[in-house]
């Protein structure tokens, strides 16, 4: 058995709303993985995402044509959707997951893929301009991860400077849909300009052969991307699959908090 590791308890940045977490250091029993895998791991370091309550998806464009009341059947919470990458791109397939999701009744938000070779505010306003804010959506999130397979910018700039155009990008769009907006970042990303960073921030984070207390020590979290090889009734091919860091009860007291 393991422990889930607290939630991030309050925004700290200054002129900023807050965004209150008061999840227990609840024990999990173990438990059988709720979603099959394409390649699966079978030993988690640290601890397995199985023994969470709630999983959910993040699709984009590669995802093709999904299912989503049939999702919704297999267990699946929550969904994030790529909306937007850098200042002039919208993701082909968000406007029918944005749909398709709603219908069926699966609390949704939306992502940005973040790109180097464009000032943050440009991507903000981007964004805003194609994501409505609707009532009850899932607070929005800030991709930050190298984009090396970028075909017109493999620009990486100094840490300082990350950090400096993440702040201006979180702070438009908190003041746009009153609500902070989540950070999702890899584990190479985040050495080389997160950690010890953005301490009062709510955390999405990739690792998928150990827990993130492992691969992010010390970083408190809300969701853990732990395979992007999950099978879920109703997608075609390999999807991206999240546990959330707490209960059932824990999960609608977090919708209820921090849906806009």
């Amino acid at each position: 058995m393991w422990r889930i590791l607290a939630v991030a308890a309050a925004l700290t940045v200054s002129g900023c709303s807050q965004i209150s977490y008061d999840f227990t250091d609840s024990v999990l029993p173990l438990a059988a993985p709720k979603f099959a895998d394409n390649d699966p791991v079978h030993s988690f370091e640290g601890g397995a995402p199985h023994g969470y309550a709630v999983h959910g998806i993040d699709v984009s464009k590669y995802q093709g044509d999904v299912d989503w009341r049939k999702v919704k059947r297999g267990g699946v919470a929550f969904a994030y959707i790529k909306a937007t990458e850098g200042g002039d791109r919208v993701d082909d397939g968000y406007k029918s997951h944005w749909r398709g999701a709603k219908a069926a009744g699966i609390p949704r938000g939306a992502y940005h893929f973040y790109y180097f070779c464009r000032p943050a505010i440009e991507q903000a306003r981007w964004f805003i301009r194609h994501v409505p804010k609707e009532r009850g959506m899932l607070p929005p999130v800030l991709d930050m991860e190298w984009n090396h397979a970028s075909p017109t910018c493999t620009k990486r700039p100094a840490p300082d400077v990350v950090r400096s155009e993440m702040k201006i990008f979180l702070d438009a769009l908190e003041r746009h849909y009153g609500k902070r907006p989540v950070i999702y970042t890899t584990p190479d990303f985040y050495e080389h300009n997160i950690a010890g960073h953005f301490r009062g921030e709510t955390f999405w984070l990739r690792t998928v052969k150990a827990h993130p207390r492992v691969t992010y020590p010390g970083r408190n979290w809300a969701f853990w991307q732990y395979t992007g090889t999950g099978v879920v009734p109703g997608v075609a091919g390999d999807t991206d699959i999240n546990a959330f860091a707490g209960s059932a009860s824990e999960w609608r007291d977090w919708i209820s908090k921090n849906s806009i």
